[in-house]
């Protein structure tokens, strides 16, 4: 995981932590009653709201055991790492504030590669009894990738039918459009444009609106993310998002033919007379 220091000013600040033991920063003195804290990037900004998106760092207050008001100030925030939804303080602050708090809940192992499944099979074996689960941080940050992408799958299916919606409403609208156009359709037709002609010029009309629609919805959600782009560890689903694009394409232009074929099947003279 990377750890990026927070400013005391509230700013973000680049990677310039002590790198040989960048949670020293659990160690700093902030001050009688302010403990220094880690936290998982998506749980202070997005759960606990610790951070606000200009950079405003705010604090927990909670009491410990012995009813003092202490107050968690976030030093530095871990990003995919295997504790979301958890505040990290130093053992020394934990022993003090919450004496009662002992042992631990969990244990980190550092084991050399080709020899995890030994090590968990011999954990388990011998500590099963006690309760003893292991987990390969591996295993920890996909359980927390799938239910994001739970959340991600069901907003795109989401925005996929809104899309398909839209595409229906774009081609009532289109069919009204040329309807209305009938009368002009009829003329052309009576000084000498073939059906066809005025088919392809229709639908080459609506097509290109069609088109230069898509192209800027396109261009402005690209903007709205590109901080997120931005990230090395960024995945899009591109395949999937050009095929909507190209389904909603493929359903106007077929929405623009039905609504063209329909218009020019009309009475030529009833719809001159109409003009």
């Amino acid at each position: 995981f990377t750890l990026t220091p927070v400013g005391e000013g509230g700013g973000w600040l680049d990677d310039r932590g002590d790198e040989a033991s960048p949670w020293r920063l659990l160690e700093a003195d902030l001050g009688e009653g302010v403990i220094p804290a880690l936290g998982d990037y998506n749980s202070v900004m997005w759960i606990l709201k610790l951070v606000s998106p200009l950079g405003e760092v705010k604090d927990v207050v909670l009491e410990d055991e012995r009813g003092e008001a202490v107050r968690i100030r976030l030093v530095g925030t871990l990003k995919r790492s295997i504790f979301q939804g958890e505040l990290l303080i130093a053992e020394e602050q934990l022993e003090r504030h919450w004496p009662s708090r002992t042992g631990w809940s969990y244990f980190l192992f550092d084991t050399p590669a080709g020899v995890e499944e030994e090590t968990i099979a011999a954990l388990e074996g011998e500590l099963g009894d006690l309760g003893f689960d292991v987990s390969t941080t591996a295993q920890v940050l996909q359980g927390f990738q799938a239910v994001e992408n739970t959340y991600l799958a069901t907003f795109q299916t989401l925005g996929g039918l809104g899309l398909l919606l839209g595409t229906v409403g774009l081609a009532v609208i289109l069919l009204r459009n040329v309807l209305e156009r009938r009368s002009e359709l009829a003329t052309l037709r009576a000084i000498g444009f073939r059906k066809r002609k005025l088919g392809w010029m229709v639908v080459a009309e609506n097509a290109v609106l069609l088109l230069v629609g898509i192209a800027i919805g396109t261009v402005s959600a690209l903007v709205a993310i590109a901080p997120h782009l931005a990230e090395a560890s960024a995945s899009v689903p591109w395949g999937s998002l050009a095929l909507t694009l190209l389904l909603v394409a493929v359903v106007g232009t077929v929405a623009c033919l039905a609504a063209v074929r329909s218009a020019l099947r009309v009475d030529l003279i009833g719809a001159l007379r109409g003009d």
